[in-house]
Order: C-alpha cells, then sequence, then structure tokens
C-alpha cells in the first residue's frame, strides 16, 4: 500500500509510525533542510573561517548547536506554513497534500510548539544573543505564513529574508564582515526572489481561489515576466563583482555556469504558459541553489588543502 493509499484510509484504520514520520519529513521538507545544513557547514569552513582547521570548525560545539537550532526553527517553519497553506496545497499541490494530511494538523502544531521551544532552548546554550534570534526568526516565520504571504511586495521580500536569514545565525557567530559574504548574500537573494515569482506562477490558481494577492496573482503572469527578467539581470551584478575576487577559486566556474543557465532560463520563461513549466523552471532555480552550495568547497584550493593539513 503506497502513501496515497494510506492518506485515503487514514481515519480506518491505524496508520504505521513510519508512514506518519515519512509524511512528517514531507511537511518539514526535510530535503530543504539538510541543504540548509550543509550550506551552513560549508560556509563555516571555507567562507566565515578559512585560516581555522576543518577539525576544529566540525568538532565547534556553539557551532553545532547553532545548526541544530536552525534545523528545529526552520522545521518548525515548514509546520505553520504547511497548517495555513493546507487549503491552497489541495489545489496547487494535491499529492503533496494528501501526504502531509497523513499527520493530523492538531499534532503539526504540537510538532511545532515543541521544535520552537527545542530551538530556543538549544540556542540558550550559545547565548541570550542566539537565543533572541531564533525567537525573532520564529515570530517573522509565523507572521510570514499568517499574513506577509497574502501580499504582493511584502509577501516577495519576506520570503526571500527569511530564506537567507539562516546563514546570518553563522554570519554573525563568525563576526565575519567581508565585502565577498555581503556580495555572496546579494546574488543568493536575487536568486531567492527569482524562485518566489516562479512558485506565484506555479500556484496562481490556488492563491487566486485563496484570495492570496501575491504580484502573479494581482498584476498577472506577463508582469511577473518582465520582474523575473528584471531581476535576472540584477543578478548579473554581484556574479561580476564576484568573479573579480581571486579568492572565489574554482567556484568561478559555477558563476560562469549561473549566467549561461540563467540565459537560457529567460528565454525558456517567455515561452512557458502552463503549471508543468514552471515547475520545470522551478526545479532549474533549486538545482543552481543546490550546485552553488555543493561548490563552497572550490572557493580556493589552497584553503581544501590548509584545512586538510592544519591540526
Amino acid at each position: 500500500m503506497d502513501l496515497l493509499e494510506i492518506s485515503k484510509n487514514n481515519n480506518k484504520k491505524p496508520v504505521p509510525l513510519y508512514i506518519k514520520m515519512l509524511s512528517l519529513f514531507s511537511v518539514v521538507r526535510g530535503y530543504n533542510i539538510l541543504l540548509i545544513v550543509t550550506a551552513q557547514y560549508l560556509a563555516s569552513i571555507f567562507i566565515f573561517s578559512p585560516e581555522k582547521s576543518l577539525r576544529y570548525v566540525l568538532l565547534d560545539v556553539n557551532l553545532y548547536f547553532i545548526v541544530l537550532s536552525t534545523i528545529c526553527v526552520i522545521a518548525s517553519g515548514y509546520i505553520i506554513n504547511n497548517f495555513y497553506d493546507s487549503e491552497t496545497d489541495k489545489i496547487n499541490r494535491p499529492i503533496k497534500s494528501k501526504i502531509d494530511a497523513i499527520v493530523s494538523q492538531k499534532n503539526k502544531l504540537r510538532f511545532y510548539f515543541l521544535l520552537n521551544f527545542i530551538g530556543v532552548a538549544i540556542a540558550f546554550l550559545v547565548s541570550w544573543r542566539a537565543a533572541l534570534f531564533f525567537s525573532v526568526y520564529i515570530f517573522l516565520i509565523w507572521f510570514y505564513s499568517h499574513k506577509l504571504k497574502k501580499y504582493p511586495l511584502t509577501g516577495l521580500f519576506s520570503a526571500a529574508i527569511l530564506a537567507i536569514l539562516p546563514f546570518f545565525a553563522v554570519f554573525v557567530y563568525y563576526k565575519n564582515f567581508s565585502e565577498i559574504i555581503f556580495t555572496h548574500a546579494a546574488f543568493l537573494f536575487f536568486i531567492l526572489l527569482i524562485r518566489e515569482l516562479i512558485k506565484d506562477l506555479e500556484r496562481i490558481k490556488g492563491d487566486f481561489i485563496q484570495n492570496y494577492q501575491t504580484i502573479a496573482v494581482k498584476y498577472g503572469e506577463y508582469f511577473t515576466k518582465i520582474l523575473i527578467s528584471f531581476l535576472v539581470v540584477l543578478t548579473l551584478n554581484p556574479i561580476y563583482f564576484l568573479l573579480k575576487y581571486p579568492e572565489i577559486g574554482g567556484m568561478r566556474y559555477f558563476f560562469y555556469t549561473s549566467i549561461v543557465v540563467l540565459f537560457i532560463f529567460v528565454i525558456s520563461l517567455w515561452f512557458s504558459n502552463s503549471k508543468r513549466n514552471y515547475m520545470l523552471l522551478h526545479l532549474i532555480l533549486k538545482l543552481l541553489i543546490i550546485i552553488g552550495v555543493l561548490s563552497l568547497a572550490l572557493i580556493d584550493y589552497t584553503v581544501i588543502i590548509n584545512k586538510i593539513l592544519l591540526k
């Protein structure tokens, strides 16, 4: 029996625990959390603390606690977002919605509060500032899910900002304020803005029915495509400045590839007119982000050698 069959019959007989765990993994988008954790550690190793040994970074207890708090808070964020979007997802994501529904709304809220409590408690082990950061982050995620995402500009910018904030937890911990880090953040911010607009196009039907005033709903597909194209052009600016830094090492090949991918992306965007097309474009951006995260390890070949040799 597959997950969909179980979700249809979950009121008739008890659902196996492992099925509920798979459903919860779908709700919290465990694959996204894994990517964020990988990005945090790679950024810590190759950007935020290039002079420290690999062993030192990996065995840093405070960094471990920050990452663990991030996991709990982001997972709870996905839960509350899923809670508020349950009706919209039935239209936009019918299959995933059925899988997510295996875990009841009541149990989702229990996990939400539990994960938030654990996340803040762990952050207190680092410092009260870390606990405050994650407490504010929890509130912002809730406020976005409850209110902000229903409006065009606030929904767009708040989603991108919330997606990039976990990196600032590590950023503040290391107190590394170099120009290259801000430029990396600008590149990622533009990519996330583009991704949010593609998601708006992909989910326009459900958002319209639920009266979510996204940019795609309020201003239409044509204007949204113009805005995405404009943001792609803006994305070329941080790429240009990043390529001028010799410290990026082998990661420059990722940025060269990004230029080609974004060019193809914009052309494909203007020929797209269906949910399936937008889902494909969304997948391209996801792959670009994943490859970008993994390519952090190539930021400077000498750093990799030093990480291995340093004790």
